[in-house]
């Protein structure tokens, strides 16, 4: 059975804190929500946005009486916001995260945290925007969240932030860390490398101009850009946390890549379009699974 959530506090008020205190104020009207940010200009804003019902000025003040705390800080910040908020935790308060790699900081906010009950999280949502004026209560509605707690965890304190994250909106599934890592070195962060690349590439070809590369940006280049925005902090924090997942999924990339590479070499049609024909049917699985929208031009609005 689960226990009940009724304080929350949310430590980092960027895009997924704000987006998961909108998010309860429209779905969980019931529970109390307290936010606190480390940069006074967030709170600052996040208190004209009336985001949460108390802004806090400290870490351990905003965790005081809560039952559940969800650090939403880059994962690179996890352990300092971890021993920030120590002071103010009671010893049955439930603390989660919402970064996107899983054994780095499972382990460092169980060493921050001897003693509480710590269960890692990762909601499977985002956009290229940040702050807190960019989230929305909608933002997790028909989208993953994955849970990883470690062996031993309190099982009515899964049932609890599973049915939080479930009441946001989101579906929920339970792995292990470390394979939670490479699902999404698979499925997010090299994608984000791939788009930081290439974009980067652009900008120092020689033949081109940068004014061209603007002015032409086709579909794929347009898309890359988009991902390529995403918060520079965030993004490097979470290849060095989950660089051995992500170096090992590079490693395949690389090889696929040369594989494409001498097909195009070699004038290989038939090997270039099996190649293309098969990618292409992962696409129409996502779009069935609920997960993007099959509307022309990905539903752009023109």
């Amino acid at each position: 059975m689960a226990r009940p959530v009724e304080r929350l506090a949310i430590i980092g008020l960027g895009l997924i804190g704000s987006s998961i205190a909108r998010a309860v104020k429209a779905r969980l009207p019931g529970i109390s929500v307290t936010g606190y940010d480390a940069d006074a200009d967030v709170r600052d804003v996040a208190q004209q946005l009336a985001l949460c019902d108390i802004i806090a000025d400290r870490a351990d003040a905003a965790v005081a009486g809560a039952d559940l705390v969800i650090l939403a800080v880059p994962v690179g910040g996890m352990a300092a916001a971890a021993r920030a908020i120590a002071p103010g935790l009671a010893v049955d308060t439930i603390i989660s995260d919402v970064g996107s790699s899983k054994a780095s900081v499972a382990e460092a906010l169980a060493h921050a945290l001897p003693g509480h009950i710590v269960i890692p999280a990762h909601p499977v949502a985002g956009t290229e925007n940040s702050g807190p004026a960019a989230g929305f209560a909608s933002l997790f509605e028909g989208r993953w969240c994955i849970i990883t707690p470690r062996a031993g965890a309190p099982e009515d304190a899964v049932a609890a932030l599973t049915t939080f994250w479930e009441a946001l909106g989101a579906k929920v599934d339970v792995m292990d860390a470390a394979h939670h890592d490479m699902v999404l070195a698979v499925t997010s962060h090299l994608p984000h490398l791939i788009a930081y690349t290439i974009v980067g590439t652009a900008s120092e070809l020689e033949e081109v101009t940068e004014s061209e590369v603007i002015k032409y940006s086709a579909g794929g280049f347009r898309d890359f850009t988009r991902i390529a925005a995403s918060d520079p902090v965030m993004w490097r924090d979470v290849f060095l946390a989950n660089k051995d997942a992500v170096l090992a999924t590079l490693q395949r990339f690389n090889e696929d890549l040369t594989v494409l590479q001498q097909a195009i070499r070699r004038g290989d049609a038939a090997k270039l379009e099996d190649w293309f024909t098969r990618t292409r049917a992962i696409r129409r699985s996502i779009i069935e699974q609920g997960q993007d929208d099959a509307a022309p031009d990905f539903g752009r609005k023109h």
